[in-house]
């Protein structure tokens, strides 16, 4: 069952991402937990999300704008670092705070970063479906900030993509460059978040014997990489408006997730 659902989700969410510039990973790790221990479920999505936005670098990446993968890519993965470690204080802070409920036999839990997340990406669908707000644009001289805020709140939840996105898809950018850099900047988190894993899986006195689902990754990559395919032969009847579309779908559908409980 496993190597049809999960491929399968990996196709969709990789097709949708290809535009979005996030959803690959929080789409397809539920999947996979489904089928598999938790962190051998969040290594693999790792994999899987750093495979898909190397083979996207390698179809586009020579048109990502490379002032935008300095000036914001560098501040996110350094925020990042901040936003993972005030998540332990985050958590400290409020406690045991948390909300239950059971749906369909499986348990929704509601915390308050989830709800503090949830608000925030809703705000950012908002402002590319609101007639008044949609055509609101950013300086590039506010790059940094923007890097700064996404970093910080991704090192916080694991969400910087959507944050990312969020913000970029205001820039003045062209669809190829907007689908191009946020590849580039991923994958730079990626890279990042893998020699984590390895260190953690593999270096002495580190978690080790993580058993990890090698064959069922394979065709999950196998399965994102068809999706980047789909999502490349469709990129130049793509704007920049159909892609804010897109982005704000899938703003707002994680934000209903996220702030339910349900991932």
């Amino acid at each position: 069952m496993e190597f049809v659902v999960v491929p399968l989700a990996a196709l969709i969410a990789s097709t949708l991402s290809f535009y979005s510039g996030f959803g690959l990973g929080t789409l397809l790790m539920p999947v996979l937990a489904v089928f598999m221990p938790l962190p051998a479920a969040i290594a693999a999505t790792a994999v899987v999300h750093g495979s898909n936005n190397l083979f996207k670098i390698a179809m586009v990446g020579a048109r990502a704008d490379k002032d935008l993968v300095f000036k914001f890519g560098v501040p996110a993965i350094l925020a990042a670092l901040a936003g993972a470690w005030s998540l332990h204080l985050f958590t400290a802070l409020s406690g045991e705070i948390a909300w239950t409920y059971d749906l369909l036999g499986r348990a929704a839990v509601i915390t308050p970063l989830k709800l503090l997340l949830a608000a925030l990406m809703m705000g950012f669908a908002l402002f590319d479906v609101h007639p008044a707000l949609k055509s609101v644009k950013f300086d590039r001289r506010y790059l940094p900030v923007g890097g700064l805020l996404s970093g910080f709140f991704g090192g916080l939840s694991g969400h910087q993509g959507a944050l990312r996105s969020a913000f970029l898809v205001k820039v003045d950018v062209t669809p190829e460059a907007f689908v191009a850099t946020n590849a580039v900047i991923g994958f730079m988190v990626d890279a990042s978040r893998l020699a984590v894993y390895a260190y953690t899986s593999f270096a002495p006195g580190g978690a080790g014997g993580l058993d990890f689902p090698g064959t069922i990754v394979a065709a999950a990559i196998a399965a994102s990489v068809t999706g980047v395919l789909i999502g490349l032969k469709f990129l130049k009847k793509v704007t920049i408006a159909a892609i804010q579309l897109v982005t704000a779908a899938m703003l707002g559908l994680i934000a209903v997730f996220l702030g339910a409980g349900l991932i």
